[in-house]
């Protein structure tokens, strides 16, 4: 006779929950109606050890795939139900920009983490992060998250990223390779991998500078072990010419208005 499957606490017998839980099935359709709530799953992932590990094997991936249903499909061609790393991970990075330490990982001032409501992630941008010999990976990269005015760094950019099957990845492949060094004491900040340095094995082509109309020697980037790519790059100021033109594009649309609103 098969047993009703009992869910209980793993985190300790002091736990008040220790009186069972509600079924998956049950919490599934809750969040369904929350529409996958970020912030509600991680509330419930502080509860216990056994709400974390329903949110990291259920939520966290349901979220994924209603945020970002294509990237998802894409990042899953290789037929697992898990991506590198792992789901948690992968949410944290849709929503999350890590911004900096003091010179740690990148060579600028301090740049506190913030959550972003909404970033567009892009395979065609991830192409231009590619060199010729890896552009048969699949890598996608978010919209930059710009911080101006940064004192004597001026204007910044964030960017994150990752791939698709990265363990298989030429860029894996050519790190290993050229023996690119991983960070001695920073780790992924979604999944607190090692840190492979890109710029050191010479992994970012020009035409990443051109595409976020950055500086080329400004670019700084690392891949985790899990596939997972952040950067930073000092962005090029408007000229004073496309400043002009830009205010003078936007008097034009106004005229209309003004003389229709003294007619």
């Amino acid at each position: 006779m098969l047993l009703p499957k009992q869910y209980r606490c793993t985190h300790s017998a002091a736990c008040i929950c220790i009186k069972g839980h509600l079924s998956e099935d049950a919490i599934y359709l809750i969040f369904q109606h929350l529409n996958w709530n970020p912030r509600l799953i991680a509330l419930m992932s502080c509860v216990c050890k056994w709400f974390d590990e329903i949110s990291k094997r259920i939520l966290w991936k349901e979220f994924c795939r209603t945020r970002a249903p294509k990237m998802m499909r894409d990042l899953q061609t290789s037929g697992s139900h898990n991506v590198d790393g792992n789901w948690k991970a992968l949410a944290k990075l849709l929503i999350y920009c890590s911004g900096c330490s003091q010179r740690t990982l990148f060579d600028l001032t301090h740049v506190p983490g913030h959550f972003v409501y909404k970033t567009r992630f892009s395979k065609t941008l991830g192409k231009s992060f590619l060199i010729p010999q890896c552009r048969k990976d699949v890598l996608y990269v978010s919209d930059l998250c710009e911080h101006l005015d940064q004192g004597d760094d001026g204007d910044v950019g964030f960017f994150r990223g990752v791939f698709e099957s990265f363990s298989v990845s030429r860029v894996r492949k050519m790190l290993i390779d050229r023996k690119a060094s991983l960070h001695p004491s920073e780790v992924c900040p979604y999944c607190k991998a090692k840190l492979w340095n890109m710029l050191q094995a010479k992994l970012i082509p020009r035409s990443a500078g051109i595409r976020l109309d950055a500086y080329d020697d400004s670019i700084e980037c690392y891949v985790c072990l899990n596939g997972h790519m952040l950067g930073a790059c000092t962005l090029q100021p408007l000229s004073d010419s496309e400043g002009a033109s830009d205010f003078d594009e936007h008097k034009d649309r106004l005229k209309p208005r003004i003389l229709s609103a003294t007619m």
